[in-house]
């Protein structure tokens, strides 16, 4: 591995015209393939497996074109204090919006609340309904100027007018100028990690590059494949964090390699060899967890994990081999100035920052373990009370009209309408099927925790039926949970009975099945990742208890991490702090993103850090020793990196919604935890306790293992640095060591 990537950075460093030209034209070939490509699909959200799924398929069989997917809008009147919205003045205002609103081109229906009978009890809140025939991404600003128009004129007859649904509904911003403000930290640590334009530059305009290709690349095949624009969003993230971690690497190491004396072109081919198998491995742990995102088998969330994969591998390979050849235009460009300034280049082999961490923590292991295991312990107690689901409208700020219409909801017609329960009976086995739709009504009517149910309307055949349930507790509360659990539990002595079989569904149901969905594939996705990233690390560290304490390191990080999250976003502490105004259950996904996401992470972090550890050790240094000499190396990069991703994922805190405000902060908070807690302070604790056994593995599993050489070794046999370094050259020949034995000391790991 590291003799043929060595091979690879050399000759991308001679030849850097052609890969530089090569990529470009990899970008002109994917950019038009995604102009002329068809437009990408739409969103599909279906669920394979789940109750709630199979009964909206039946339901769109058996009563074709009435599941109409255009966009809709639920206007919610409130009338002024001390009056009643059928006066004959709120009337009359009422009267006249849905008169107005349906006048839109695009406008299929518009139902007031006189005729829907959609007045509260008190009769202070009413709603009256607008559907659209085209869908929500479709509408253009002329299709909604008659209902916004309409709205308007309500409102100034002193009536509060609130809408709800999708036709009018702002989209979730991604971050904003708080994302720009922690893209510009990122550009200001590598500057002052660099201390170079140049190098800070580089990693960036890299990573750039890298998302545009896999962006234009998902576009291009969107239509083949399925993927819609919401496919690219985890690319867009991964693809950029990643790529900038590579090449940071590799840059890092670039300029290590011209402080020992070395010549620019064997520089930059002993960064690709070195950091480069690295970046390779550290690259297939993260592919490792995105593909795993299909065992969770969900259609949607496979795509974005196939695609990121995608992106990542992208990064790699752009690492490996654009990086050296923009080294080769400017070679001397990305060292610091002190560096350029001394007129040659001379390694600095004094204690820095990292040394004197790792010392520290080596003279106190157990209580640096400690420490950080019952830190992170703590932490982590929240997930014990994890509640999954998918937060609507209440989620959303009090500042936007769709959460001021879901509280009015709420409060005229009770918590449970906003998420009422479809129920789909098919009667077709059933010898009287009205007689057999009504006895069913009326049981789940009977059932504790279900305020009222609709009249069932047939479809034409006259053998399926469909009527809502409307519960007591609002969508996202653990008794409606209970409640859609109890109908199903009493559903086989109710089918028994009239010989007809019923399914649950809606929103609600639909939330409910796919966060248990997702919480059933949890540890199982875990156990596939985990397992294949531990037998990853077997062939790069040649040891059976650094895998596993890379897996139990993250873990620890990961738990801490959702448990936070589940502090602030579900339990409500500090939760003012970040703006969050509603808490409630944690995003049915989230922690599979989580998982995934910072696993990737977390394992580049493992495998730059310990990585140069190993070399140490295998080039002569002992168990502890080989500890400092990593940190020396690797941890003022390492920690770089960190401070950037979190700099990136905190971005996203400051948009409106708290679901990507809670994305943000999970991210942001798991890199922290398990690059300054876990990699800085756990890793060399354990390492430090576990000495030489540490780097222990079985004779008979060290013979079978296939040997790849991540540390550059064999390396270290091929190239010496020049006797004067002032002398180097990029055309001189690669120098051969003097006939003898080589003066590296490699340890027997089977001692």
């Amino acid at each position: 591995m590291a003799t043929f990537l060595y091979k690879l950075g050399r000759l991308s460093f001679r030849r850097r015209w052609s890969f530089l030209l090569l990529w470009v034209a990899v970008l002109a070939a994917v950019g038009f393939g995604a102009a002329s490509a068809p437009a990408a699909p739409d969103d599909q959200n279906s669920m394979p497996g789940i109750e709630s799924q199979k009964a909206f398929d039946l339901m769109e069989q058996r009563f074709p074109g009435a599941a109409a997917d255009g966009a809709s809008a639920r206007i919610v009147f409130i009338a002024p204090a001390g009056e009643k919205v059928t006066a004959t003045e709120n009337r009359a205002v009422i009267q006249k919006l849905v008169t107005d609103a349906g006048k839109g081109a695009q406008v299929a229906s518009a139902v007031s609340p006189f005729q829907a009978k959609a007045i509260s009890e008190d009769a202070t809140t009413a709603y009256a309904t607008v559907t659209f025939k085209a869908k929500a991404d479709d509408l253009t600003d002329a299709d909604k100027t008659s209902l916004e128009h309409a709205i308007d004129t309500a409102r100034a007859s002193g009536m509060t007018v609130e809408v709800g649904g999708d036709a009018l509904a702002t989209q979730p911003s991604a971050g904003g100028a708080a994302e720009a403000i922690g893209i510009a930290i990122a550009a200001v640590v590598l500057l002052i990690t660099f201390g170079s334009m140049a190098a800070a530059g580089l990693p960036l305009l890299t990573a750039v590059l890298g998302v545009g290709i896999s962006m234009a690349g998902i576009m291009a095949v969107a239509s083949t494949f399925g993927l819609s624009e919401t496919t690219g969003t985890l690319a867009t993230m991964l693809g950029l964090a990643c790529g900038i971690d590579y090449a940071l690497f590799i840059v890092s190491r670039y300029r290590e390699e011209r402080t020992k004396g070395h010549a620019p072109q064997e520089a930059a081919a002993l960064a690709t060899g070195t950091a480069g198998s690295a970046v390779v491995f550290a690259g297939l742990t993260v592919v490792i967890a995105l593909a795993g995102l299909s065992v969770v088998g969900i259609p949607m969330l496979t795509k974005m994990g196939l695609a990121a994969a995608g992106a990542v591998v992208v990064g790699v390979l752009i690492a490996l081999t654009l990086v050296p050849a923009l080294l080769g235009f400017w070679p001397n460009a990305v060292l610091s100035r002190r560096t350029r300034g001394r007129g040659h280049t001379k390694e600095d082999t004094r204690n820095n920052g990292g040394s004197r961490w790792a010392r520290f923590v080596l003279r106190r292991p157990v209580p640096v373990l400690l420490a950080a295991v019952a830190g992170l312990g703590t932490l982590a107690i929240p997930v014990l009370d994890l509640q999954l689901g998918m937060p609507g409208d209440e989620a959303k700020p009090t500042s936007t009209t769709e959460r001021r219409a879901y509280d009015a909801l709420a409060d005229g017609f009770g918590p449970g309408f906003n998420g009422p329960l479809a129920i789909v009976v098919d009667a077709r086995g059933a010898s009287d099927p009205k007689a057999a739709v009504a006895t069913i009504e009326k049981k789940i009517a009977a059932t504790d925790g279900v305020v009222s149910v609709s009249p069932a309307r047939f479809n034409s055949a006259g053998d399926t039926a469909v009527f809502s349930a409307v519960p007591a507790t609002s969508p996202t509360d653990e008794k409606t949970k209970s409640l859609v659990k109890t109908i199903r539990s009493e559903r086989p002595a109710t089918e028994g009975a009239t010989g007809a079989e019923f399914e649950v569904t809606g929103t609600t149901a639909l939330n409910i099945d796919v966060a248990q969905k997702t919480q059933d594939a949890l540890v199982p996705y875990l156990i596939v990742v985990v397992g294949l990233a531990i037998l990853l690390l077997l062939l790069v560290f040649r040891s059976i208890l650094v895998p596993l304490k890379a897996a139990l390191g993250f873990l620890l990080s990961v738990l801490a991490a959702l448990g936070s999250v589940i502090a602030v976003f579900q339990w409500g502490w500090g939760a003012s702090l970040l703006g969050v105004e509603t808490t409630g259950p944690i995003m049915s996904l989230m922690p599979i993103f989580l998982v995934g996401i910072v696993f990737g992470l977390a394992m580049d972090y493992e495998v730059f850090l310990v990585a140069r550890m190993r070399e140490a050790y295998v080039h002569g240094d002992g168990p502890k020793q080989a500890v400092v000499t990593g940190f020396r190396y690797s941890a003022r990069v390492v920690v770089a990196a960190a401070l950037i991703m979190m700099a990136v994922f905190s971005g996203f805190i400051g948009a409106g919604e708290s679901m990507i405000k809670m994305i943000g902060f999970g991210l942001a908070i798991a890199v922290l935890f398990d690059a300054f807690v876990v990699r800085m302070a756990l890793v060399p604790a354990v390492l430090a306790l576990l000495g030489k056994a540490a780097w222990w593995m079985p004779g008979w599993l060290d013979r079978i293992l296939p040997r790849v050489d991540v540390e550059g070794e064999a390396l270290t046999h091929r190239s010496t640095p020049p006797t004067d370094p002032g002398s180097a050259s990029d055309s001189a020949p690669m120098p051969v060591p003097p006939p003898g034995p080589t003066p590296v000391l490699v340890p027997d790991r089977r001692d």
